[in-house]
């Protein structure tokens, strides 16, 4: 995320000025030294509040923040390198196994707006110890019931219980942007989402450590390995983080959204992007071994490079936000959208002629430009909303400062819900693959519903956001 991702539905509540409601330096003094965590009075965006007061316990936040949601996107991630273990003597096929990958995005995707929503209800320091020591209901089990043996259907269950992970960014956002000043949050949202997406490469690495120290006989070792890092992030929440008295959730902003054709169209972008990113990164690891199975004999092989292009694409993506700035959001995505088209072709053509130098510059290429996506659409949401409020002020419609606050407010609805059906993009990835290896014992025609879905999404940024007529939006 960037700074564009100002607002998650979640606000403070404004007081009679408008100005969001403050907090006592009683009550963030009490906070701070342990005596309690409860912000009364939060004033971000008063300069000598913020620096002398707020910053400091806005980064103290930051960074617990970043921990717990790096934990939950690990652990949502943590199918992605199960499958590897799970050779001959489980008696599951690549379709069984793209399955198992497809159902904690599912869910994942499922539980972001209701996790954003929590913040609000519940206080994001309870909600985000809450939302960790959740993390224990697939680990654990995880740990105890994974050997030869088990059934599918257990195996699904568990799969589907690791999507609890998915839900935790959605709340880390939406609480850490009540904690910034406008002008701030760009640096910290991008940090925090940045954070957690890390998380899909470093279970990866630890699923690469345990395959090449224990071998495939334990994989019980790589949930067990988060047992603890759960329990550490949600003892340091509850140590650490605070609530923020007042916060609110814009329920009326999401009904709004959801009857505006740019948040479904938005979503259909991310979709395209975010999607693609978490597709990828939990279906990586399983194509290189079905497709170059002479090469990647053994798991360890595999998790040797799945790892890379979820770092990669998790790095890359403050590019994407920067590139939208320089050049206008729908430009970076539009040409964006060709780069992944052109990605997934060269895998294509690479799977055709069995060349492992080019699936992998063509795999690696659609991490990047995923990532790059990501950024870019983002900073499309509230340039779309200033565009259509500068619109509105002109017209007469609105005064300046209540189409800003429009702005906002949509901006804000909109990433939520994109964010959850993007992720709804992971699902579609792993079902692409599973349906092409079950009809054709290939993943070609995934790779071919992949480049037209991107083709289409280039078609319709050009359509909606640079065609030249009278409704293009300036400056998206």
């Amino acid at each position: 995320m960037t700074d564009t991702a100002a607002r998650t539905g979640t606000t403070a509540v404004p007081d009679r000025a408008g100005s969001p409601a403050t907090v006592s330096a009683a009550g963030a003094g009490a906070s701070r030294s342990g005596r309690r965590h409860q912000l009364d009075d939060w004033r971000p965006e008063d300069p000598d509040f913020w620096r002398t007061t707020g910053a400091p316990i806005a980064r103290r936040n930051l960074l617990v923040s970043v921990f717990s949601e790096h934990v939950g996107f690990s652990v949502w991630s943590l199918w992605s390198v199960m499958v590897l273990f799970l050779g001959p003597e489980y008696g599951i096929d690549p379709a069984g196994k793209f399955l198992l990958t497809a159902v904690p995005t599912a869910l994942g995707s499922v539980l972001r707006l209701p996790y954003t929503l929590a913040v609000a209800r519940f206080g994001g320091r309870n909600w985000t110890i809450v939302s960790a020591l959740l993390l224990l209901v697939p680990t654990v089990p995880m740990a105890i019931l994974i050997e030869p043996g088990v059934s599918y259907g257990t195996l699904m269950v568990l799969a589907c219980l690791a999507g609890v992970g998915g839900g935790n960014f959605a709340s880390s956002m939406a609480n850490i942007n009540l904690f910034y000043p406008q002008h701030r949050k760009g640096w910290a949202l991008g940090l925090n989402a940045g954070g957690g997406n890390i998380g899909v490469a470093t279970v990866q690495l630890v699923g690469l450590a345990v395959l090449a120290t224990a071998g495939t006989a334990h994989p019980r070792l790589v949930p067990a390995v988060y047992i603890p890092l759960i329990v550490a992030a949600a003892l340091a929440s509850a140590h650490y983080m605070d609530n923020i008295t007042g916060a609110r959730n814009e329920r009326r902003a999401m009904r709004e959204a959801t009857r505006d054709p740019h948040t479904w169209i938005m979503s259909l972008l991310y979709i395209g992007t975010f999607g693609s990113f978490i597709g990828f990164g939990f279906a990586f690891g399983q194509v290189l071994q079905v497709q170059f199975r002479e090469q990647f004999a053994t798991p360890v092989d595999a998790a040797y490079l799945t790892f890379l292009g979820p770092l990669v694409g998790s790095l890359i993506r403050p590019v994407g936000g920067w590139l939208a700035d320089r050049f206008g959001g729908a430009r970076v995505t539009l040409w964006n959208f060709a780069a992944m088209a052109a990605g997934a072709g060269l895998v294509y053509v690479a799977s055709g002629e069995r060349s492992l130098p080019l699936y992998l510059t063509g795999f690696v290429g659609l991490f990047v430009f995923s990532g790059i996506g990501n950024g870019s659409t983002y900073k499309m949401i509230p340039a779309i909303f200033r565009a259509r409020a500068a619109r509105a002020v002109a017209a007469g419609e609105l005064d300046a400062e209540t189409a800003q606050r429009w702005a906002w407010r949509l901006s804000g609805a909109l990433i939520g819900i994109a964010s959850a059906v993007g992720a709804f993009g992971g699902v579609l990835v792993n079902i692409a693959f599973r349906q092409s290896f079950l009809a054709y014992a290939s993943a070609d025609a995934a790779y071919l519903a992949f480049i037209a879905w991107y083709a289409v999404c280039f078609l319709v940024t050009w359509a909606v956001y640079l065609r030249p007529s009278r409704t293009t939006l300036p400056g998206v």
